[in-house]
């Protein structure tokens, strides 16, 4: 167990002891004295675990000693979630009138008596094993000790200039914000440099602090090293120590600071705070109210791991360090592993070199640490056996960059490392989806809130945060909102999780022989099939975690599990302590009724089996079930009758889950639920139980959040007020609403227009919306209430057949995205009077709108003030686009897409929605029927553009030379199903200009194609080149198998085409891809 996890174990045991000891019914059943024994027992010994868990490294006894203390306090957590189980179960039961024969049974005299006999007995042994334990820590003279964070050693000013490689581009990006006084508010600066342990933040601010040009720009230059702790008056004798080269004699801190001040006074200084731990920005403001005197234009450089650190001391955003490139990690280590140049001419001994750097994930103190054990031996042998073993030679050495890493460890709070050690389960390099580790973290009791106002989710996430601050997190990607929803862990970070964790966290192999009776978490992450259970797994019969995966992300590309239901039933079966259970794509049919047997069960993911149709009734009594996700279960058809007794549910995800025919009744009675992502009201062709659960069944669950999709609207036409009893208004925390009717269930009556309407007046939600989706709806109008939704981010409005009128979109000042689809009767997006000229949208998708005249009506408007008329433009400005897609609309709408003929020149138009699209960065065009050319005005506008797709336009005639010449940014062209593609050879000078980042040219169905324009020869970044249905293409140009950048060459259907140019043979770095009608005698050609 990492250290510091033990002594948190047994803060929240004590915790929730103490309400079980008040409890009357512990009286009744005879153990409150033992319980409270217990309660003592386990606080004496916490005062001295600190020192038993730093003691536990170097003294096996002491190691051994600990691991029966963390066995037996395992087994306290048990016993006190089997008595919390069995109230939880009590309250179910006393709740439902279906269930009083079996609550009559239940609380009888005679099984309450059973009850309490056998937990008096369990709860006296665990208290002998508790005691005995507690009785040999005298062996060890074990003293009391509060949380203290260890030292790194005191660092210096100076590093030769040799000694450092690869950092130049980030000692001039610091230089140059040392040296730059323009842009200085006040006296001082801050700049704090960000990264991970070992990355080189000392060495870095050393580089620069040694610099010619630096030391003549400042009039005085001192170097502290903080460490830890952060004590004021100690930096203040520092630097005055530094300053003058004489320790400050008195300890005042009133003449200390009066020191400091005339030191600084009146001078340009550069102070270096090197390894800086202090997140309390009330201790920072003390020490930098201190430094205010010097001159304007002086720095203070800080080198930290926490980005939280960074954010306190500096309005600044920080230098985030990145490791060091391929080629200078090569550079490093070449000068620290070989002697000479004779061993770099061994060809084996670099190719090992280069493999083992691969494993220092770009970290110089890790190449330097790994290259000085190779030094010493140059022979192929040792260099190969070393390969596999890096991390534990690496250990072995006290200035190496194992002790670096676990510094940051070191200084987290017990309650963050148990939530960094199981962070080892997650393979390296995966994306770690953050919800999903929250969740993990909330089921095996990490989080813990104090405050009542605050759920466990929003603590989970300040634990994230935390964690991300202090750099074990990596590679953060964001949703449409803003939240960090997915993230990595560095290499060396992973390493670190796996070495504190130890045996009790495991990434098991398939054989599962790395797993011991200890291991308390396990994950698989290379498993291909599950059909014979590895034996050393049941020895683990007191697993908390098991985690099975496929190879391969969980959403895209991942294999399917090779298993069977005997397997799963065993594995189930054989470990009832289980608080979390994942089994994605394992390939289940069937879920194994013994599943209800886990009580202790809190998540529980069976995402992407899509053979499971119904799951057992024996879930519906794992009462302490908190998460259950059920994504992409296509065959699922219906949840247990009595999910209404998973009375602990807070996260129930459904996404994907489009066979589900209703939601079972009494839903409404799981108050915690707060992710619920989809609510059948049923299906067109599914028959329906009478009791099945209808939508206001919503209306108490008022902690519901994020995400909800409500289908089958349609079965609400004749019930209006059920809409209104789901209460959405008083969901504050929903952010996502998505609202479906079946398009083909309804009637085209005017009856069903109006209900529909009425139906979504009264699903009014929430002010809070961020993201609104509306599918299927009969109404011609949407509510006005959508106006007042100021916050929306995301609209979406689809397969609303006599939707005519769209909320004026002026009203959504955050709008970034806007999505209409199959909108057949709209005719314009805005009605009314409207007068603004701009929006500030990323992402338009327009698609299927046949009636479609333009962005607003036309209308002339009268200024009384100027008795004058002015017309508004048919379109407006998106100065922010990015994304841009129209599909199957009518070219009347005239300044969208202007209809030119050859040998016709059209005029710039500021109406023209391309006027002002500098930042597009895609552009999607399909089934434009009379787009005949792509005005070359647009194409001046577009110098952002990266991927263009042209697609069924069938009139269109695409010239190449300016396509080429103005999207000098293209990475991505696709043309298909277009009349002609025109290449003026003449302009090939001009052609050769164009993309310079061209990586892949699609070009398909343009059946008048005879050859590729010349100019392709020139595309020196083309990977990838495929030609489709192109029966007319004869040749290539000469000249294109000069491309080394070419990976791929595809051609397709392409009957006339005989040979490639010469010099091009497919080969290890070119495949060459023919199918479809390649004429039989000329394929022997392109051998």
């Amino acid at each position: 167990m990492a250290e510091g996890v033990l002594f948190d174990t047994a803060t929240n045991i004590i915790k929730s002891l103490g309400p079980l000891i008040r409890q009357e019914i512990g009286l009744l059943w005879g153990f409150k004295d033992e319980v409270q024994k217990i309660r003592n027992t386990v606080s004496t010994i916490q005062a001295e675990l600190l020192d038993a868990e730093e003691q536990q490294d170097n003294n096996h006894a002491v190691k051994d000693w600990l691991e029966k203390l963390k066995d037996v306090m395992y087994d306290v957590d048990d016993l006190l979630d089997d008595y919390s189980t069995k109230l939880l179960r009590q309250q179910v039961m006393t709740r439902d009138k279906k269930m009083a024969k079996q609550v009559c049974i239940f609380f009888s005299n005679s099984n309450q008596l059973v009850y309490g006999l056998k937990m008096g007995h369990r709860i006296k042994a665990v208290r002998t094993r508790l005691d005995d334990i507690a009785a040999n820590r005298s062996k060890f003279s074990f003293t009391k000790r509060h949380l203290e964070h260890k030292r790194r050693e005191d660092t210096h000013s100076f590093v030769p200039d040799q000694e450092v490689i690869g950092r130049e581009a980030d000692k001039k990006a610091i230089k140059d914000q040392l040296l730059l006084d323009s842009n200085v508010k006040g006296n001082i600066s801050i700049i704090p440099i960000v990264g991970i342990g070992g990355l080189g933040k000392t060495t870095l601010a050393q580089h620069v602090f040694n610099d010619d040009e630096v030391k003549r720009h400042f009039d005085l230059m001192i170097w502290v090293c903080i460490s830890d702790p952060f004590d004021v008056k100690a930096i203040v004798q520092k630097i005055i120590e530094c300053a003058t080269g004489i320790r400050p004699e008195s300890l005042e801190m009133d003449l200390l600071q009066r020191q400091l001040r005339e030191k600084i006074d009146g001078k340009r200084y550069l102070l270096v705070l090197d390894d800086v731990w202090n997140e309390d920005r009330d201790t920072w403001l003390r020490l930098e109210t201190l430094l205010l005197g010097g001159l304007r234009g002086s720095k203070v450089l800080i080198t930290t791991r926490s980005i939280k650190v960074a954010n306190i001391t500096s309005a600044m955003s920080p230098y985030l360090l990145e490791g060091l490139s391929e080629s200078n990690s090569w550079n490093l280590f070449k000068r620290m592993a070989f002697k000479d140049e004779e061993e770099l001419k061994n060809p084996k001994l670099v190719e090992i070199g280069r493999e083992i750097i691969q494993k220092c994930a770009q970290v110089p103190l890790a190449i330097r640490s790994i290259a000085s054990l190779l030094y010493f031996d140059n022979s192929e042998a040792y260099w190969l056996s070393f390969k596999n073993n890096a991390l534990y030679k690496i250990t072995q050495q006290e200035r190496g960059i194992f002790p670096i890493l676990k510094l940051s460890y070191d200084h987290l709070p017990p309650h963050l490392k148990q939530c960094f050690a199981f962070c080892s389960l997650f393979p390296k390099d995966s994306k770690i989806k953050v919800e999903v580790l929250i969740q993990l973290w909330i089921a095996q009791g990490f989080i813990h809130s104090s405050n009542l106002n605050k759920c466990l989710e929003d603590v989970g996430r300040e634990y994230f945060k935390d964690l991300l601050w202090r750099s074990f997190f990596q590679d953060i990607n964001t949703n449409k909102f803003g939240d960090i929803c997915e993230c990595k862990m560095h290499d060396l970070i992973h390493d670190l999780a796996q070495s504190v964790a130890g045996v009790e966290s495991i990434i098991s192999t398939p054989d599962a022989k790395n797993v011991v009776e200890r291991t308390r978490h396990v994950a698989f992450d290379s498993l291909n099939s599950l059909r014979d259970i590895p034996a050393p797994l049941l020895k683990a019969d007191r697993m908390r975690s098991f985690l099975l995966r496929p190879p391969g992300d969980e959403y895209f590309g991942s294999r399917v599990l090779e298993g069977n239901k005997q397997v799963y039933d065993t594995l189930i079966s054989g470990f009832k302590c289980l608080r979390a259970l994942t089994l994605i794509k394992s390939n289940i049919e069937e879920v194994p009724n013994f599943i209800g047997k886990l009580k202790h069960l809190r998540f529980l993911n069976l995402s992407w089996n899509k053979d499971i149709k119904l799951l057992p009734t024996s879930m519906t009594k794992l009462q302490n079930l908190q998460t259950l996700r059920l994504d992409f279960c296509s065959g699922l058809e219906e949840l247990p009758e009595d999910t209404r007794n998973l009375i602990s549910l807070r996260h129930l995800t459904l996404c994907g889950c489009d066979n589900l025919t209703h939601m079972p009744h009494g839903l409404g009675k799981l108050t915690a639920l707060q992710t619920l992502t989809m609510y059948n009201l049923g299906r067109r062709e599914s028959s329906v139980p009478k009791q099945k659960g209808g939508l206001h069944e919503l209306g108490g669950l008022n902690e519901l959040g994020r995400n909800l999709c409500i289908t089958g609207l349609e079965h609400l036409r004749s019930s209006l007020s059920e809409a209104e009893a789901a209460n959405l208004k008083t969901k504050q925390h929903l952010r996502i609403l998505k609202l479906k009717w079946d398009p083909e269930a309804g009637d085209d009556s005017g009856m069903a227009i109006a209900n529909d309407e009425q139906l979504l007046e009264n699903l009014r939600p929430c002010q809070n919306l961020e993201y609104f989706e509306i599918n299927g709806y009969a109404g011609v109008r949407l509510s006005s209430w959508l106006s007042s939704l100021s916050k929306l981010v995301d609209i979406t409005i689809g397969n609303c057949k006599w939707c005519q009128h769209i909320p004026p979109l002026d009203r959504f000042p955050s709008l970034d995205r806007l999505s209409l689809e199959n909108l057949i009767a709209l005719e314009y997006i805005i009605n009314d009077d409207s007068d603004v000229s701009s929006f500030p949208l990323t992402y338009l998708r327009l698609k299927n709108l046949p009636k479609l005249k333009g962005w607003w009506r036309m209308r002339e408007t009268v200024t009384a003030e100027h008795e004058r008329h002015h017309r508004l433009p048919l379109f407006p400005l998106f100065p922010c686009l990015s994304f841009l897609l129209i599909e199957n609309c009518p070219m009347n709408m005239m300044s969208l897409i202007p209809v030119v003929t050859p040998g016709r020149q059209t005029t710039p138009s500021t109406s023209s929605l391309f006027s002002h699209l500098s930042k597009l960065k895609t552009l999607v065009l399909k089934r434009l029927e009379e787009l005949e050319y792509l005005p070359e005005e647009w194409l001046q506008k577009l110098t952002s553009l990266k991927t263009v797709n042209i697609s069924q336009c069938r009139k269109l005639r695409v010239k190449l030379s300016p396509l080429f010449q103005q999207l000098t940014a293209l990475e991505y062209l696709w043309i298909d199903d277009i009349t002609e593609l025109i290449s003026n050879e003449d302009d090939e000078g001009a052609q050769c200009l164009g993309p310079t980042a061209l990586r892949k040219l699609y070009i398909l169905n343009v059946r008048s194609l005879v050859s590729l324009p010349t100019a392709i020869r020139h595309f020196t970044t083309l990977r990838d080149l495929s030609i489709g249905d192109c029966p007319s293409l004869m040749s290539l140009p000469e000249g294109i198998g000069d491309l080394n950048s070419l990976e791929m060459l595809s051609f397709v259907n392409c009957p006339s085409l005989i040979s490639l140019p010469e010099g091009m043979h497919p080969g290890a770095d070119l495949q060459l891809v023919l199918g479809g009608r390649m004429s039989p005698q000329n394929l022997s050609k392109f051998s």
